[in-house]
C-alpha cells in the first residue's frame, strides 16, 4: 500500500458471486468464493480502465475452483443470498 501498487478492496457478497457467475460462464471455470473476489477486482479494473480508454495488464489469482462451493451459487442464482455487514467492535 506504501508504494500505491496495492489497494484492499471490499465488496458484498452478492456483487462477488455476479463477478464470479459471469466468469465462469466466459471461461468455463467456476471459481472459488475467495478467489471470486480477485475475479470481481479485476472486472472492475478492466471496466474502469475501459471508461478511460487505457490499455491495461491485470493479474489476480484464482487460487481455487468453486465446485465445492455450489451451494453459494446456488443461493445467489435463487436470489437467497443476502449482503451482511460484519459489525465492527
Amino acid at each position: 500500500m506504501k508504494h500505491g501498487i496495492v489497494k484492499p478492496v471490499a465488496y458484498p457478497q452478492t456483487a462477488v458471486f455476479e463477478a464470479a457467475t459471469y466468469f465462469a460462464r466466459a471461461e468455463g471455470v467456476i471459481p472459488a468464493p475467495e478467489s471470486a473476489h480477485a475475479v470481481k477486482a479485476a472486472i472492475d479494473a478492466a471496466l474502469k480502465a475501459k471508461e478511460e480508454g487505457r490499455s491495461v495488464t491485470i493479474l489476480f489469482n484464482l487460487s481455487g475452483h468453486g465446485l465445492l462451493d455450489l451451494k453459494g451459487y446456488e443461493d445467489y442464482l435463487a436470489g437467497k443470498l443476502v449482503d451482511a455487514e460484519p459489525e465492527l467492535r
